[in-house]
């Protein structure tokens, strides 16, 4: 036989139930915020102390905004003075594009052209120009997607790792473009 509770009875039992989760809550808190600062300062002191000998995460650093803005003003400066339309793209330790700027006159193709030159550039940390000669001895690193082995791009690097890329596109040259991409290395190295 199956009893139903009225209607009265539910509500009454709910409301306890829940009154006793709000103030089990409460007193949770407040015991919390009541404990002496030394009993919480050792909770937290322990945590690290616990995983102090393992090494489950890294820290990187990583190249700013203000700092991607002024490499790639710096290309697009270098390259107006001697009369070049280039397209300037940085990326991140990751090949992820922190920003691309062409510059006027700069060609439709230079804008991928840039980015995959940046990339390529972080990937292998070398020079664009460099990584031209390993294609003779290994041509299938052409087939590698985002890449692009053609003088232009260089890496930003901290502590010998790479934490950037700089590409350009754009000037009569791989050699050129490279230069402008060195000019803009150097002005946040």
């Amino acid at each position: 036989m199956k009893k139903t509770l009225s209607r009265r009875t539910r509500i009454a039992t709910g409301g306890a139930v829940l009154a006793a989760v709000v103030a089990g809550t409460f007193g949770t808190v407040a015991a919390n915020a009541s404990a002496p600062q030394a009993a919480q300062d050792s909770a937290v002191a322990t945590a690290p102390a616990a995983a102090a000998g393992k090494r489950d995460t890294t820290t990187s650093t990583h190249l700013t905004i203000d700092a991607a803005n002024e490499a790639a003003r710096a290309a697009l400066k270098a390259a107006e003075k001697e009369g070049q339309r280039i397209t300037v793209a940085v990326v991140d330790r990751n090949g992820n594009t922190i920003l691309t700027m062409r510059g006027d006159g700069a060609g439709p193709q230079s804008y991928e052209s840039a980015e995959r030159k940046a990339f390529t550039a972080v990937s292998w940390n070398a020079p664009t120009s460099e990584l031209e000669g390993r294609l003779e001895n290994a041509p299938n690193l052409k087939d590698i997607p985002g890449t692009l082995f053609l003088g232009g791009g260089v890496p930003v690097t901290a502590g010998k790792a790479p934490i950037a890329g700089i590409g350009v596109a754009g000037a009569p040259s791989g050699t050129l473009d490279e230069k402008f991409a060195q000019v803009g290395a150097a002005a946040i190295g």
